[in-house]
């Protein structure tokens, strides 16, 4: 029987538009046996009013997918909030909110199954209206076909151009141009080439690889199951015998992607990564890797709730367990070694907006993709599609519904593949650190840093064993505060107090990177910011070393901090707030930069010209106003101390 769904769904060189777009006299291919087609997901979309739910109710209907007391239901609630005077108003089958009865409107995203001796279908109910372009989004990540409504008589509408745009970034391919309430227009064939015409010249760049028109009337019927002798011209398929013949594109082609949800251990004597094969297919024996970390493993076993499986494909929940012990933790993606996806801390992307507030560059937010949710922000808006056209404008902002094109940068690297490439892996959505809202849908373009083919090489020696052998825990201290605040003297102080304490330690000071590493770098914003970024990944390369690294730079931007320590693991990073106010800065002026600064001879100087923000919840706070560099570098020590003595060398060796 069908079934009524409701889901808050998670987001997930072509040939010319002349080539696809079937017109009325193109010949029909004849129906496929069943058994050669899997279940159909499709979307219905399109403006407000144009029909959509009574489309869907329609198809229902005549393909006896409503019961008896749901069309007795139904009829009652006609009476009451049916917009086709005495007739059955069949959108009522879809607009189950009270809301949406009230006013007529689909609101929320609904889901049917119904289906025919042919094939099986899954159906998604979008809304029309602007304010709901996020649900529409949600219903067309997982469609593989679009029904794109037009009503008759308006023709193409912004929201239509803007659903057809959102269809094509997400991936649909294969499109049907509805053109409905075609008995309010006379039935004319005129209008309807007109039609087809004006979504030939739009949709050309939207890289659609079929477009099949059909002129029908859902309210009444015509040519949704059977053909109506109302378009004796239209010698094409009904909406119907189209969703059961047409063929989708087979995706289990594509390269295994396997995101790791959890890593079950239910007891000594069995661990294994648990999740959803994304993409592909994997077997017992295949050599699999950890995208990230490129750690290589094979296949032992594939465990399902039943029994063990030799094979595991697309859709597929399972635990893999591994031949070999391997460091892997939720957010890991699985992949094949010679088919792998990007990893990248920066990359292009398209966004569907989907808030009132403008989002602008340099926004932070926490970004989802696959099982990780990680820190990620956005860092450029490169433009924003003009859906009167379709080209792409300049901009610097995104507003409600907008789509554009934006680059993000995340805390630590991710393992994404392009969007036209695998769905599983190149969707994403940014969610509001502070409301826990959906901010926007993102389709990945491609990395930013040239990297798509160079992969993490594993090593023989991974960081834990390199700290066991120097019995100490690894730790990353960031020594930040305005120029003159005592940083560079507290961090060598400390470090000589730790070596003589036996610890294997490194000191970066900023002045001392700019003499070589940074040698290429300014003073201003996005200098600093690139400043930070590599300090920071040498400070982590020289944790996996095993060392206690200490960082004395002044960093004045949270933002680029705050992607610093997104670098280490939990409890490796540790920000130090060297507190002094200007006034004192400017007085011990160690190095004359203050005395330069107001001469004018240095400009973008913190602290003057450029604002200094500092941490908002430091673990230490040393105020060089109140105490001198020796007791602020034995305060920063026993610090160090009591933060590496939470995992000893026993833990260290427990991990080998």
């Amino acid at each position: 029987m069908p079934t009524a769904l409701r889901s808050p769904a998670a987001l997930g060189a072509p040939a010319g538009l002349d080539d696809i777009l079937r017109t009325p006299s193109a010949p029909v291919a004849p129906p496929l046996p069943v058994r050669a087609r899997g279940a159909l997901r499709f979307i219905t979309c399109g403006s407000v009013d144009d029909g959509k739910s009574t489309l869907i109710g329609r198809l229902l209907h005549e393909a006896q997918g409503v019961l008896d007391d749901q069309l007795a239901a139904i009829t009652r609630e006609s009476r009451r909030f049916g917009t086709t005077g005495e007739d059955v108003d069949l959108a009522l089958l879809l607009d189950g909110l009270e809301a949406e009865r009230e006013q007529g409107i689909t609101i929320d995203v609904a889901y049917r199954f119904f289906s025919t001796g042919r094939r099986a279908f899954v159906v998604a109910d979008t809304p029309g209206h602007e304010q709901y372009t996020r649900n529409m989004a949600t219903g067309a990540s997982t469609s593989e076909l679009a029904v794109l409504l037009v009503d008759a008589r308006k023709g193409l509408l912004e929201q239509t151009r803007r659903h057809a745009a959102i269809v094509s970034l997400l991936g649909i391919r294969n499109v049907v141009l509805a053109v409905n309430k075609m008995d309010l227009v006379g039935w004319s064939q005129a209008r309807f080439d007109e039609l087809v015409a004006a979504f030939g010249a739009f949709a050309g760049p939207l890289d659609f690889r079929s477009v099949t028109t059909i002129p029908l009337s859902a309210r009444f019927g015509d040519n949704v199951v059977e053909a109506s002798p109302n378009t004796p011209w239209h010698v094409g398929p009904t909406l119907l015998e189209h969703l059961e013949a047409v063929e989708i594109a087979d995706d289990s082609a594509a390269p295994f992607r396997f995101p790791v949800q959890w890593v079950s251990r239910p007891h000594a004597d069995f661990r294994g990564a648990a999740g959803t094969v994304a993409s592909g297919r994997v077997a017992v024996g295949d050599a699999v890797v950890v995208a990230a970390s490129g750690r290589t493993t094979k296949i032992a076993r594939i465990v399902t709730m039943d029994a063990d499986v030799e094979v595991a494909s697309a859709g597929d929940a399972v635990t893999l367990t591994f031949a070999d012990e391997i460091d892997i933790g939720r957010g890991d993606v699985l992949a094949a070694p010679r088919a792998r996806p990007t990893v990248t801390r920066r990359f292009a992307a398209d966004l569907v907006w989907m808030t009132d507030e403008e989002v602008e560059a340099g926004r932070r937010f926490l970004m989802k993709v696959g099982t990780a949710t990680l820190p990620a922000t956005v860092t450029r808006i490169a433009d924003r599609l003009d859906l009167a056209w379709l080209g792409r404008v300049p901009a610097d902002r995104l507003a409600l519904n907008a789509i554009g094109r934006v680059h993000v940068e995340t805390a630590v690297p991710v393992s994404i593949d392009p969007y036209g490439e695998n769905r599983a892996t190149g969707g994403f959505i940014l969610i509001d650190r502070a409301t826990h809202a959906t901010s926007a849908a993102g389709l990945v373009i491609a990395g930013l840093d040239g990297a798509r083919d160079v992969h993490a090489q594993a090593g023989a020696v991974d960081p834990a064993v390199r700290a066991w052998v120097k019995t100490q825990q690894p730790l990353a201290v960031w020594l930040t505060g305005l120029p003159g605040s005592g940083k560079s003297t507290i961090a060598a102080l400390a470090e000589r107090r730790l070596v003589a304490l036996g610890h294997h330690t490194m000191l970066l000071d900023g002045d001392n990177v700019r003499q070589g590493l940074n040698a290429d770098l300014g003073f201003d914003a996005a200098s600093r910011a690139e400043n930070v970024r590599r300090v920071g990944e040498v400070a982590k390369l020289m944790t996996d070393a095993g060392l206690i690294v200490l960082v004395a730079l002044v960093s004045p931007f949270r933002a680029d901090r705050e992607r610093a320590a997104g670098l280490f693991p939990a409890g490796r990073f540790m920000e130090v707030l060297v507190d002094a106010s200007p006034e004192t800065c400017r007085a011990r002026d160690p190095k004359g930069l203050y005395a330069k600064a107001e001469s004018g001879r240095i400009v973008n100087f913190t602290g003057r010209d450029q604002a200094y923000e500092p941490p908002t919840a430091p673990a230490l706070v040393l105020a060089t106003d109140e105490i001198g560099p020796e007791i602020a570098a034995e305060r920063l020590v026993q610090a160090i101390l009591e933060r590496i003595r939470t995992q000893p060398a026993s833990a260290l060796a427990a991990q080998l």
